[in-house]
Order: C-alpha cells, then structure tokens, then sequence
C-alpha cells in the first residue's frame, strides 16, 4: 500500500481526492493522510515515518508549500514531493524545483494527469528504496546512484545506521576456489582477474538461485549467507551446484589447471548489522559471530571438492542429504575438537 500526505488548505480538495480516488482507496492500492499547512505536514511525517509521496498546494497560512519543500529535503531525503498549485508561472514551477519538487501540476486538477504522475512518483520512491537495500544487502554501489540516496548516505540517518544490528537464524557457507594462487603466478594479471569473474559469476548466480546473498569477496573466496526458511537446505543445494557447474567447466588459461572448490557451511544464530566507519561514511551490512568464524575454519579444513559441516548442522540435514562422517577435527581457537561432515552428491 502507498501512503499519500495531501498538504492544502482548501477542504474541498480532501473531498475531491476521497472521491476520485474511492476504488484505489478500497483495494488498499492508497491510503491518504491530509494536512492543511506545511507545519501540520511535518507533524503529519512525524508521526507517520513510511509515507511515500507528498501532494502539496504552495499558497498556504503559517508555512507554504516551498518552505515544506526545503523541510521535506532536509529531514526526509527518501520522500518525494509533488506540487499542486493555481500558481503555474515559471517562476513558481523554477523555485519548486530547486527545492526539490518531483513534479509540477496546475490547478484545476486534471486527476487523470495526477494519478500518472502520482504513479511516477511512486515508481521512483520505490526504486530508491530498493537501490538503498540492495546497497546494503551486497554492499554494491552502482555506477549510477540517485542524489538522494547519497544524500542519504552523508546524513545522520547513515551514521545512526552503523549500530543496528538483529541477531538472526541463518546459514553460512565459504566457498575457496582451490589452487587459485598457483595459477595466477603463470598467467597475465587481467587473464587471471577474467578468470576469477568468470569463476565466481557461476557461483553468484546458484548461490542467488537459492535465494542466497553474497556477502563479500574475499581474494579467490565467497562468503555467502542464507536467510529464511530451510536455509541450511538451500546452503547446501546452492554449493552442491556450484561444486558441479565448476567440475564440469573448461578453465581458461592454464589448460592443466583442475577447477575444484573447498566449501564450509555453518547454520545457527548470529549478528546481522552494519559494521564500519562514520568517518570514512563507509560500511559494510554483514553478519558477524561465532557460526561464522566456524563456517570459516571449517572451510579451511575442507580438501578440493569437499562441502564441510559440523554436527549441529549435520542434525538439521541429515534427512535431507548424504553426508559421510569424517571423524573428529581441530578448528582454529577451538578448545575441543569437533566432529565433521562430508556432504556427498
């Protein structure tokens, strides 16, 4: 459902906008919120923090349109404004969007005009919303990013975003291509970094097949997380697939090199948040802990074509796939060994 926030002072607009809008209204498509000056705006965006979008008038008592406009761009940089107004001189139309008005419309309201550029608005609030989780969820920054959302990024509401965090039930999987070190001591430096996309671009593409995220590259290595329901499952399918797709690829460069991975997974509670530097306004949405300080070590203990588990996870699959127990293993800063798994085809 959008949220809509109608600023004017006239009441018959209010009446106007139920009415023509009364079928979106009753499919929960909209739901509108009115206020009748810029001051009673904000307190209306205050207390009601996820509206989309803002129709405002410009000519109205205690603060106008215009003023609410510089308002909206200070405190809600996510918000987007269209203004509605008799006046629709240049100047007018030049001065709103300065401030940053999405759109212009002139009174009176042709309301088939208002709800496509209602729709236009709404479309582009949503694909900055998305442009920010993505940012956040894979730590991409695009090539092409909407002012807005680096706005967003040197404001207040980003180095707030630094200490949220939830402690989430998910699985981990490190994902190494083996031998990898070798093979760049014999090819050219862009050969070898071809390769490496090439490589991980067939692991991208099962581990999102699973609904996956990837977390971060490390070197010739992934770290990927899975989220959700059946996440240990979807773990494991998304690794099971890559160890194949990679088995059966022809390697470029170095025809003798064999093309295998040494995989380690972990499933259990961990913390999901954003860790990094409010001075650099850089930061990394990532999940920390001990699941996956272990989903690490056991990839490290993990041979060429091996997909590691431990116990606790062997129990949650153990129905679901063949494993082959591998006996007892010492982790890295583990005071006790541990008991591992193989997860065979």
């Amino acid at each position: 459902m959008t949220k809509i926030l109608v600023v004017d002072d006239e009441t018959d607009l209010e009446i106007l906008i139920k009415q023509k809008f009364r079928q979106k209204i009753r499919d929960q498509h909209y739901e509108f919120y009115f206020a009748i000056n810029g001051r009673h705006a904000l307190e209306q965006l205050e207390a009601n923090p996820d509206i989309d979008i803002v129709l405002s008038d410009i000519n109205m008592p205690e603060m106008d349109g215009l003023t609410l406009l510089t308002k909206i761009s200070e405190k809600h940089q996510l918000l987007k404004a269209v203004i509605i107004s008799a006046y629709g001189d240049m100047d007018n139309i030049r001065v709103a969007m300065n401030r940053g008005a999405f759109d212009f419309i002139t009174k009176p309201v042709n309301f088939e005009d208002l709800q496509l550029t209602m729709e236009k608005t709404i479309i582009h609030v949503k694909q900055l919303k998305d442009t920010l989780s993505a940012i956040k969820e894979n730590n991409i920054l695009r090539m092409y990013v909407d002012e807005t959302v680096l706005n967003f990024m040197g404001s207040r509401d980003f180095e707030s975003s630094l200490v949220e965090s939830e402690i989430i039930e998910a699985s981990v999987a490190f994902i190494d291509i083996c031998g990898f070190t070798s093979i760049s001591e014999n090819e050219a430096p862009d050969k070898v970094v071809s390769m490496l996309n090439t490589y991980f671009d067939i692991m991208v593409k099962e581990i999102i097949a699973q609904n996956g995220i990837v977390d971060k590259f490390m070197g010739d290595c992934i770290m990927a997380v899975f989220k959700g329901k059946y996440h240990e499952d979807r773990a494991i399918e998304a690794c099971l697939s890559i160890k194949n797709k990679l088995n059966h690829l022809k390697p470029e460069g170095d025809k003798s090199f064999d093309i295998k991975v040494s995989i380690g997974i972990n499933s259990g509670e961990m913390v999901s948040g954003n860790i990094g530097s409010s001075t650099l306004k850089r930061l990394d949405f990532t999940v920390i802990g001990d699941t996956v300080n272990t989903a690490q070590r056991l990839q490290s203990i993990a041979e060429a074509n091996q997909i590691i588990i431990n116990e606790q996870t062997y129990q949650k699959v153990k129905e679901s796939f063949q494993c082959n127990k591998k006996g007892e293993s010492i982790l890295k800063n583990k005071a006790k060994s541990v008991t591992v798994y193989e997860v065979l085809e």
